[in-house]
């Protein structure tokens, strides 16, 4: 394990995206363990660690990342442009049945898509195996193409929903359409089916969909007062904060506060518009990737705070949270990209670097002090 002394200036970024002066990062930057592109990160009881990554392998790690098993039994994923083996997460009662939860991009016959699938995690002998692995849901449709699955997972504070975050696939009006589950943001049960009494089944939507409007959801968590909170990757600029309401359409691709990459104008997000509007928006864009919550005690001032990895940007963002609302708070520079952000079980936050376009692949920890 190596510590390094972070020193780098953390810019506070002003919501027209002027910087205000300098800061030094109050944290300890601590590399855990270099792994292959890793994407999102889950801790087991005992402060092990199940990460994925992107070529479709997932690995147990010890707390101190010295001890580092390949799980076996994982789906075979598709891990061309941004698809591969993405979020993990442990079932509510993990501690009784030992499930998990896992997110992939999978060829099929008619394209590609994001599945979620669910596992029984066993350990013998020094091995550790995903067992009776499940398909509980298939984004519809599958369609040609690498990037926007998003397929970030969450549960419900009382552990009876699964919410499950479907991209646009860069097609952007499946994201307004009824009838397809792409662009939105679902509600499931813990078996992957539509939950009862979803607002928009009434509707004609398919009965999955909590919201719409959506264009590539790389983070999704509640605070401690049971508000759902998104974010979600913008095109050029316009990446965002939402405060996830059911039945709300949030505007993809008719409104954003960012423009085409082409250059082309999207009308933004406009009092009376009929979309629901980001709580935060950058531009410059930051390319959020992963989304934490915090609720631990040694960084006590950050208490109730969504933290936020930027790719792009190479940062670790904070985002204040108060009540329905949200402001942009730090934004330090971790000089490599960020694609997940996860509270650790002494309070310590834990990043990974997404292994790619110079990025290493580190699990760092970050604890108090300098």
């Amino acid at each position: 394990m190596r510590t390094i002394y972070l020193t780098l200036p953390a810019l506070l970024i002003a919501c027209g995206g002027n910087a205000a002066a300098p800061a030094t990062a109050p944290f300890t930057k601590t590399v855990v363990a270099d792994l292959e592109s890793p994407w999102a990160m889950t801790f087991l009881p005992d402060g092990r660690m199940l990460v994925t990554e992107k070529a479709g392998q997932l690995k147990l790690v010890s707390a101190d990342g010295a001890a580092i098993t390949t799980v076996a039994g994982v789906p075979t994923v598709s891990s061309e442009g941004q698809g591969g083996l993405m979020d993990v997460v442990l079932a509510p009662a993990f501690a009784k049945n030992r499930q998990v939860y896992v997110s992939f991009s999978q060829l099929g016959a008619n394209g590609k898509g994001v599945v979620l699938a669910r596992g029984t995690l066993s350990e013998s002998g020094g091995v550790a195996r995903l067992d009776n692995v499940a398909t509980l849901f298939r984004a519809q449709p599958y369609v040609a193409g690498d990037g926007h699955f998003s397929g970030r997972i969450a549960f419900s504070p009382d552990g009876q929903y699964l919410f499950f975050t479907n991209g646009d696939r860069q097609k952007f009006d499946p994201a307004q359409d009824r009838t397809e589950t792409l662009g939105k943001v679902l509600r499931l049960t813990l078996d992957g089916k539509p939950a009862p009494s979803n607002p928009l089944a009434a509707k004609g939507f398919d009965p999955a969909v909590w919201s719409y409007g959506h264009r590539n959801l790389l983070g999704i968590a509640f605070d401690a007062a049971g508000n759902l909170w998104e974010q979600e990757m913008g095109p050029r600029g316009g990446d965002e904060v939402n405060l996830i309401q059911p039945a709300k359409n949030y505007g993809w691709p008719n409104a954003s506060n960012g423009s085409h990459y082409d250059g082309r104008d999207i009308p933004d997000h406009a009092p009376g518009d009929g979309f629901e509007a980001p709580k935060v928006s950058w531009n410059p864009v930051i390319s959020p990737a992963g989304l934490m919550i915090y609720s631990g005690q040694m960084f006590p001032a950050w208490q109730g705070d969504a933290f936020i990895g930027g790719l792009s940007s190479k940062a670790l963002i904070r985002v204040d949270l108060n009540g329905i609302n949200a402001s942009k708070g730090d934004q330090w520079d971790m000089g490599a990209r960020i694609r997940e952000v996860e509270q650790g079980p002494d309070g310590a936050i834990w990043v990974l670097e997404d292994g790619q376009r110079g990025s290493q692949g580190r699990l760092i920890k970050l604890t108090a002090g300098r």
